[in-house]
């Protein structure tokens, strides 16, 4: 026989125990307790663990409310929106949705199993108990408490949302990671405690745990954020057109079919601009053809081939004995003519026996020459190709040398002459020429150089704003003509057919082209969608430009009124040159007209509004804010709420429907109009105004719709007491927390009514009195910003816990449940019901299922990151200093665990698959599905409690 004894200060209990019987021991035994019957004292165990789970969660009820006035602080940003053109204020949350709810919210549903866990260490490091001798109560709760808030809860959570309701989770990227996080916080721990370092926790370890917990939550927030989404790039592959505007692929059709009126207007305009530049170019065209040809007279598509690629390439070998040994490579787009497609080059290996273009920037490396000239024949010669910026390099580049750089260094010239070179410059001059044409062609523009004595507006596009009231516009006359056929390329005086780099410049003789004297040319205003006489003034006249002036500007007067209205076009045109002088693109210059009037934007003054029914009448204002210009309109309509609308009053008739328009007149700011309601209407109705259709430039503001009540004059006190109520709440003191607590309350009906306590109500009242009144002694959450309402209630619930940690221990000795059992069902049933309540509430009431269930993962994670993180690192730095290991027991924890990892996963999986095949993770159209749901998830729960529990008492061995 065994005995017990305990000491007392008058005295000590001797108690004598059968074999193998463990006495019971904890701070909380009163003298010779032990020696009560075990039916008694299981039923006072049970009795006072249940009072304490009230009191813990009044005491959490307090820590959340304090919670919530800190994350719900606010804080003021000032942006500019470029869409009103000014500063705005806002108010933001400090606090992060996501960070606070995997912070500090987390914190408050789980702080109960959080601070069993860590006090129950430091109990056990007072009372010098090992850690491998006994199954940690906390530990196993904190898992207990995971399977059951993502099983039961969330069970309870689907069946509870009424049929055919289908709620889902919004933040779905945040409940994967989470639910990811959650499963590895219990796969972390079976490692740590089973294979990393078996039966012992190392420092590292420890700290490694808790710094899961700051990454879990920045990882969180970077989701919520979408740092990790995917987005989508488009690819861009043609530019777009300069000069024509971009019209949407997927633009509806006019009723006929076609396509809208402002594509085709478009395309005319393109059409005329390309056919004036197309007369040019064939003139052009056939003066360089004989130009080429000697003087005769040869077919003009003759020419016109040799710019084509296959042409080219039959260019290249004409007379290849005739060009000598000269082998040069093309330069591509970004060189001097970017007229050379890639595709040329690639055909060609990127070679050419023949070339006709050079670069000047890649011939002498940072020359400032603007002239090209082709390189003395050598096999080795080369001139670099550069692709374009925008295109991946396809060959490795080469750099072209100065091929007169032994000349200049005083080389002497070894070459012999070949007549068949005399005609290079010349072909090189000519088929450049072409090449330009042709693409000129292409894209409906006279090309450069051909403006030379030519009237041309400085741009073919003009923008002024409509306040500006006058416009200024450019004329040039370019008055010099370069000589044709007279390029000269210097140092070619040898003889010998060699070409060296230099400048190209003009003769003497050019002078000659010079056009002098006084030359005219006229102007004309064109109406487009600008109107002469409402938009701008029609204007006229001759521009006269001296022999030494090129520029001249003319004024066109532009009309400004308050009207707002879409931006419009009227067009200048340059005609009947004299002088000698001709015209050249641009001459007709496109002139916009941007309006720059501000009409304003609409908004209710209020969201909402009391009917009067003494009158029988709701009276609403519109506001115009942001700009009062010109005359605008909006268009009104009601919408049926809970009040039925219609055209008569009547008995089933609670408001005129009215529709209709309200017209602002210049630098108006408010207009108000009435809504005729039904006098005896019964019961608390409502209907809602929206705006709709601003006229031309105005916009809808953020109070588009306002909702109109229709309310019997109680309802309307009871709104104001309601609302009086409000503001007491505000200012919560030590004085009404107390009245609260001692004051019996009752249930509310549908409409926000007092209803009378209950039997029930008076005798939860009577038991939770206490309760009510210690934490009613904890600081209001309006004092210093709820911090020490905070901080008290951590305190509390940290106490009360300290008592929970102790009666489940002695429960488990009294009727011999294991440690591990007692903490994954009682514990943490206990721990869990109020999380219960309020997330089958949130499932009922809420539109989204984070509320419910969305948190249900990331508290589990926080669970093991600071339930066993925190009492991790405090142990392990205690023993650390005495110099020993922190050791724990894993067999029960090991199996626990790697069972609750299993049904969570399938439990996660089990929900993603219902999203996809029913659409929500909570609800269903079918109640089958839905119950079955529960059923399924229910039967997890058990399967872990079974098995876990089998384990224990060693009838499964693993």
């Amino acid at each position: 026989m065994d005995f017990h004894r305990v000491n007392y200060s008058d005295g000590y209990v001797v108690e004598f125990l059968d074999p193998g019987e463990k006495a019971c021991e904890s701070w909380l035994l009163l003298p010779a307790e032990n020696l009560w019957s075990m039916p008694l004292r299981t039923f006072l165990y049970i009795i006072a663990l249940i009072y304490l789970f009230m009191g813990i969660a009044i005491a959490s009820d307090v820590f959340m409310c304090s919670i919530e006035v800190i994350t719900s602080k606010k804080r003021i940003v000032t942006y500019f929106d470029h869409e009103r053109g000014e500063k705005v204020e806002r108010e933001i949350l400090i606090w992060n949705e996501t960070v606070a709810n995997l912070t500090l919210m987390a914190l408050g549903s789980s702080a109960p199993e959080i601070l069993l866990a860590t006090i129950e260490l430091i109990l056990d490091i007072i009372s010098g108990v090992s850690g491998d001798s006994k199954d940690a109560l906390g530990t196993f709760t904190i898992i207990g408490s995971a399977a059951f808030n993502l099983l039961i809860i969330t069970a309870i959570c689907v069946v509870s949302v009424d049929s055919p309701g289908i709620k889902k989770i919004r933040e779905v990227g945040v409940f994967i990671m989470t639910s990811i996080w959650s499963i590895w916080a219990y796969i972390w721990m079976l490692l740590v405690v089973s294979y990393i370092s078996p039966g012992i926790i190392e420092p590292w370890e420890a700290w490694v745990t808790l710094a899961y917990f700051p990454l879990f939550v920045l990882m969180a927030y970077c989701q919520d954020n979408g740092w990790f989404r995917k987005k989508k790039v488009q690819d861009i592959d043609d530019e777009e057109e300069q000069g024509v505007r971009v019209i949407e692929l997927n633009q509806r059709r006019g009723i006929t079919g076609h396509v809208p009126k402002e594509l085709q207007v478009l395309e005319a305009e393109k059409a005329h601009r390309m056919s004036i530049a197309e007369l040019n170019i064939d003139r052009e065209r056939k003066r360089l053809a004989e130009k080429l040809n000697g003087g005769h007279t040869d077919s003009v598509n003759t020419l016109n081939s040799v710019t084509d690629t296959d042409s080219l390439q039959r260019l290249r070998m004409i007379k290849s004995d005739s060009l000598g040994d000269m082998e040069l490579e093309p330069v591509s787009k970004s060189g001097i003519n970017p007229e050379i497609s890639d595709s040329d080059l690639d055909s060609t290996g990127g070679r050419s026996e023949v070339t006709h273009y050079f670069s000047a920037s890649e011939t002498c490396g940072d020359s400032d020459t603007d002239s090209v000239l082709p390189a003395p024949s050598s096999n080795t010669h080369r001139v670099a190709v550069r692709k374009s910026t925008n295109e991946p390099q396809a060959f490795a580049r080469a750099r072209f040398r100065h091929a007169a750089v032994s000349a200049l260094m005083g080389g002497n010239a070894t070459h012999t002459h070949n007549a068949s070179h005399t005609k290079l410059p010349h072909l090189v001059d000519v088929v450049t020429k072409m090449r330009i044409l042709n693409e000129a062609a292409k894209t409906g523009k006279a090309p450069e150089g051909d403006l030379t004595g030519k009237f041309t507006f400085a741009s073919d596009r003009y923008a002024v704003l409509e306040s500006a009231g006058m416009l200024e516009v450019d004329v040039l006359f370019h008055r010099q003509i370069l000589g044709r056929g007279k390029m000269s390329m210097l140092n070619d005086t040898s003889g010998t057919g060699t070409l060296k780099n230099g400048d190209i410049h003009t003769n003497e003789n050019d002078k000659d082209n010079m056009i002098k004297g006084v030359v005219s040319v006229d102007f004309e205003t064109r109406e487009g969608s600008a109107k002469p006489g409402k938009d701008y003034k029609y204007t006229t006249g001759t521009l006269i430009f001296k022999d030494t002036e090129y520029k001249r500007t003319l004024l066109i007067p532009i009309i400004n009124d308050n009207q707002y209205e879409a931006d419009v076009d009227f067009y200048v045109i340059l005609k009947n040159p004299k002088g000698g002088g001709g015209l050249g693109d641009p001459s007709v210059s496109r002139v916009t007209i941007v309006d720059d009037d501000e009409p304003g934007e609409f908004s209710f003054e209020e969201p909402h509004y009391q009917a009067d029914l003494k009158n029988g009448k709701v009276t609403v204002k519109i506001q115009r804010l942001h700009g009062y210009d010109g005359k605008v309109t909006i268009e009104y309509s009601t919408i049926d709420g809970t009040a039925k609308g219609g055209d008569k009053l009547g008995p089933d008739v609670d408001y005129i429907a009215t529709s209709g328009t309200i017209n602002f007149t210049h630098s108006e700011t408010s207009k108000t109009f009435s809504i005729v309601v039904n006098k005896d209407c019964q019961g608390a109705k409502n209907f809602i105004i929206a705006l709709r259709n601003p006229s031309l430039g105005a916009k809808i503001g953020e109070r588009s719709a306002t909702v109109c009540h229709i309310n019997k004059d109680e309802l309307i006190e009871r709104l104001v007491e309601v609302l009086e109520d409000e503001d007491a709440e505000k200012e919560v003191t030590w004085a009404s927390q107390f009245a609260n607590a001692m004051t019996v309350g009752g249930d509310q009906d549908d409409e926000g009514n007092d209803l009378p306590p209950t039997w029930s109500h008076y005798l939860m009242h009577f038991f939770t009195m206490f309760w009510k009144l210690l934490c009613a002694c904890i600081p209001p959450t309006n004092m210093l910003g709820a911090w020490p309402s905070f901080v008290l209630s951590l305190f509390v619930i940290g106490l009360l816990t300290a008592f929970v940690e102790q009666l489940g221990h002695l429960i488990g000795c009294v009727v011999g449940l294991e440690t591990s059992v007692a903490g994954i069902t009682i514990i943490a049933l206990g721990t869990s019901v109020p999380d219960t309540f309020a997330s089958r509430t949130a499932a009922k009431q809420d539109t989204h299922a984070d509320a419910a269930i969305g948190n249900v993962t990331g508290s589990n994670s926080v669970n093991v990151f600071l339930g066993l993180g925190l009492p991790w690192v405090i142990g392990t730095t205690y023993y650390l200093i005495k110099g020993e290991d922190m050791v724990v027991k894993s067999t029960n924890l090991t199996v626990s665990v790697i069972i609750f990892s299993c049904c969570g996963t399938v439990c996660i999986l089990f929900l993603l698959l219902r999203r996809k095949l029913v659409g929500g993770e909570l609800g269903g159209q079918s109640k089958c599905f839905k119950y079955f749901t529960g059923l399924f998830l229910t039967s997890l729960w058990f399967v872990y409690i079974v098995l876990a529990s089998l384990v224990s008492y060693g009838h499964i061995k693993f």
